[in-house]
């Protein structure tokens, strides 16, 4: 992911961690919405540290909306996918409870179940219901114009989470919210460079086209195999959706069409149980026979790591409402606001994973 004005970004963010200690914790999809919760004091979302100094930021000013007390307003939430998932799950819960925390006068929470013309439809509804602040987790980096527009026409700020989104910050949206992916990618070659000892062939289980974490999460992982390990051999990218059903599906053509493959890297936790699941009934030993590499940290997910299936999972947080709303607070108090705050993400790995699994989501 291209970040620009990062040292700007960090340093804010920084501001926004250290305004919001005690706040926080989660972004991943599942198929299966068991123990989609976890111990928060273990899955703290955190902004990541910055190194350099900040500039002004998107201030309340620049941006032109009225000030607001949350406790007195209506926030509204546009959730993208539907919520058979952890991390969807975990995300809209984390909104939830922070706005009860803070006594947000009223939240309207819509999904848009996948489809992007329907995810217009709930922001511009909102608004209609008198919405004064949005919090968006795009369904597609490009589309959401429309709702854009009327938020901006009624100088409605929106807050962008978990995907970015190709528009300019505060004028079309106030800042994205959210994980560095092209980092998760690079994070993800290394552990599988580690679990296959540099060499063999890997297929790349991909998200859902159209959006920034599929992108940004091939780039980073694509990149670093070159770079890092010449002898790792990417023979097969096939799109499983993020959906475990698809992933299952993808592994299994792949088992027929590429049997040499030694390694998958799957772009989140879904895609990757579902490959388990295939190479099970294939006969395989996932985790050991094909080394598996996926990007999410569901619970699921981690518990396969502590059963030897899985070989590492890069953490994506997904509990972005004391964040999300520390975030809207200092806006309205003037201060200003990053266009990318970068939260930072765990990692787990076989040293790790069944320590690690109540904070999982």
């Amino acid at each position: 992911m291209t970040l620009p004005q990062r040292s700007r970004t960090f340093a804010v963010a920084c501001a926004l961690a250290a305004a919001t200690a005690l706040a926080v914790s989660g972004c991943a999809k599942s198929e299966t919405s068991d123990s989609a919760g976890g111990d928060s004091s273990q899955a703290a979302q955190a902004a990541e540290t910055p190194a350099a100094s900040s500039g002004d930021g998107c201030t309340l000013e620049t941006y032109g909306a009225p000030k607001l007390d949350l406790k007195d307003a209506v926030v509204g939430f546009s959730q993208s996918e539907k919520e058979a998932n952890p991390f969807r799950i975990a995300e809209t819960q984390s909104i939830k409870d922070e706005a009860a925390k803070l006594g947000v006068k009223k939240l309207l929470t819509t999904n848009a179940q996948s489809q992007l013309s329907k995810q217009i439809s709930d922001i511009q509804d909102m608004l209609s219901q008198g919405a004064q602040f949005l919090i968006v987790a795009p369904l597609n980096s490009d589309g959401l114009e429309p709702a854009f527009q009327a938020a901006a026409a009624k100088k409605v700020p929106v807050l962008t989470i978990d995907r970015k989104v190709n528009a300019t910050a505060c004028k079309d949206y106030l800042a994205f919210l959210g994980s560095d992916f092209v980092e998760q990618g690079k994070r993800a070659a290394d552990a599988m460079i580690k679990a296959t000892e540099g060499k063999g062939k890997v297929a790349i289980l991909l998200g859902s086209s159209g959006n920034s974490v599929t992108t940004d999460r091939t780039k980073g992982f694509v990149d670093q195999v070159k770079a890092q390990a010449p002898g790792l051999e990417i023979v097969a990218q096939q799109t499983g959706e993020f959906a475990r059903d698809k992933g299952q599906q993808v592994m299994e053509q792949l088992i027929q069409s590429k049997p040499d493959i030694t390694a998958v890297y799957a772009e989140n936790d879904e895609m990757a149980l579902g490959a388990v699941t295939a190479l099970k009934a294939a006969g395989k030993k996932p985790g050991k026979d094909i080394k598996i590499v996926s990007i999410d940290g569901t619970r699921n997910a981690v518990q396969a790591l502590v059963n030897g299936e899985l070989n590492a999972v890069v953490e994506s947080n997904p509990r972005f409402g004391p964040l999300a709303f520390a975030t809207a607070q200092k806006f309205y108090s003037g201060e200003g606001i990053p266009e990318d705050v970068i939260i930072a993400d765990r990692a787990y790995d076989e040293g790790n994973a069944k320590a690690s699994l109540g904070g999982a989501y």
